[in-house]
């Protein structure tokens, strides 16, 4: 479990759940993981994570479920709510449709939403100041490069990862404001997030091309860049230390490529997913918008034993410095979600 206490910022009140409150049953949740599944090292994992979590320490019963598309989002979740599971969980901004149609239909079942906002009595949006994230990122980018050009790989093109994009370029900026930033996508449609070859060669690409770190923010597909920074260092022969550099996104991918993952933007779905489990089994609810982001732990960057020696100690210091000038105001980082920001 990740030391941050998360402050949660609820704006309704605790409903009590009868459900959670049944004398002798156990506490039953449902998942429904995205296109990328519930395996992608990555978004879904971590929420993966923190229902296992949940399930050890707090004895809960659990079943899961993988959507092969959007269209398999509504069924997936009425299957959950007729079955009557206690609290029901969409991984994913995708789900927000579905799931604001099936709490209608369900009204006395508790939803939760990881990545978006629905507005309805029985639900509960898990929302994240990713744009934060990636303007941390960004600045080690830029700290890190030798070649003032960096990558950026997202998966499907939508506003969510256009804002942690807009996040990226901004905190690269402020170390270097004639750094250039080179963004590609895997796709437009859901399959853009498990996609690991098209991301690979956009990776690639991107390397070939004086890009010496690459951010992705692709779900599984994410794995693709990784793999094309590997590959390029090998192909450098530079005495054995990584030339070219990925980071990772959501889940701590540093260990993945040991030596060869500068770092990773958190995103820590796995503890939202937990402390909303928790909440319930004992018996509240809470419907309404909970955020997660710098100033309450919710966002940040992965610092470990696997990428220690690429982040120095003065690297160290003017991250924390960033990150205080953030969650102060004094940095004010740009949101695609508002209309006068542009890439």
């Amino acid at each position: 479990m990740f030391k941050s206490v998360l402050v949660l910022i609820i704006v309704s009140v605790m409903i009590p759940i009868a459900a959670a409150a049944r004398a002798g049953e156990k506490l039953r949740v449902g998942i429904v993981f995205d296109k990328g599944g519930k395996d992608d090292k990555s978004f879904n994992a971590a929420a993966y994570r923190g229902l296992t979590e949940a399930k050890e320490k707090l004895g809960i019963e659990t079943k899961w479920v993988e959507a092969s598309d959007d269209n398999a989002f509504e069924p997936m979740l009425k299957q959950f709510a007729r079955k009557d599971f206690d609290l029901i969980i969409g991984v994913g901004f995708s789900q927000a449709q579905a799931i604001k149609k099936v709490a209608g239909e369900f009204p006395k079942k508790h939803f939760v939403i990881v990545d978006n906002e629905v507005d309805r009595p029985n639900v509960r949006s898990l929302v994240f100041a990713e744009h934060e994230g990636g303007f941390i990122v960004g600045a080690l980018a830029a700290m890190h490069s030798a070649s003032g050009k960096i990558g950026f790989v997202g998966g499907m093109d939508v506003p969510l990862i256009r804002r942690i994009e807009l996040g990226y370029k901004a905190g690269a900026e402020s170390i270097n404001k004639k750094i250039q930033v080179v963004s590609n996508f895997v796709g437009v449609t859901g399959d853009a997030w498990n996609n690991p070859p098209k991301a690979k060669e956009l990776g690639l690409s991107q390397f070939g091309a004086g890009v010496d770190v690459s951010f992705a923010a692709a779900g599984a597909s994410g794995l693709g860049v990784l793999d094309a920074a590997e590959e390029m260092s090998a192909r450098s022969g530079n005495g054995g230390a990584a030339k070219y550099l990925a980071i990772g996104c959501d889940s701590n991918q540093n260990g993945l490529k040991p030596g060869v993952v500068l770092t990773s933007m958190l995103k820590k779905v796995d503890v939202a997913v937990f402390k909303t489990i928790e909440a319930v089994q004992a018996g509240q609810f809470a419907p309404g918008r909970v955020n997660f982001s710098l100033a309450n732990g919710g966002v940040d960057y992965a610092l470990d034993v696997h990428n220690d020696k690429l982040i120095s100690a003065e690297m160290r210091q003017r991250i924390d410095r960033i990150k205080a000038d953030i969650i102060s105001g004094k940095i004010a980082v740009p949101d695609y979600y508002k209309k006068d920001a542009k890439i």
